[in-house]
């Protein structure tokens, strides 16, 4: 197994959260993980470490095949800026929004603030 890495400037659902369209809820965080899965499929990824957090989890950016993967988390709606540490893709989330893709599509709530214990 290769190196765990956090990817930089993006914040996705985590992989138990729930989201709604429509009223109905669906495991948006396992959508988000199988649009990452599919997007690297078994191609080579590449990373430019930037730092380490406090967790001991290498921070990078990454790509496969030429793409910004943060990039394309973000422009799928699977994901959100993370504006907290860099808004380099809050383009790419507006753009996702407008759009209603991914999340965008219904009701969630920010991943950060599930993680502190808000649900829908």
């Amino acid at each position: 197994m290769g190196t765990r890495i956090r990817l930089h400037g993006i914040d996705a659902p985590e992989i138990g959260q729930l989201c709604a369209v429509n009223s109905a809820k669906y495991k948006c965080g396992q959508r988000s993980t199988f649009y990452l899965e599919q997007l690297l499929g078994r191609s080579v990824v590449t990373c430019e470490t930037l730092d380490t957090d406090r967790y001991g989890r290498t921070i990078a950016t990454c790509s496969v095949n030429g793409s910004d993967i943060g990039a394309s988390m973000v422009a799928s709606g699977w994901a959100l800026a993370y504006r907290r540490y860099d808004d380099v893709y809050v383009p790419h989330e507006t753009d996702a929004k407008n759009a209603g893709r991914g999340i965008w599509q219904g009701e969630f709530i920010e991943p950060a603030l599930w993680r502190s214990g808000e649900r829908l």
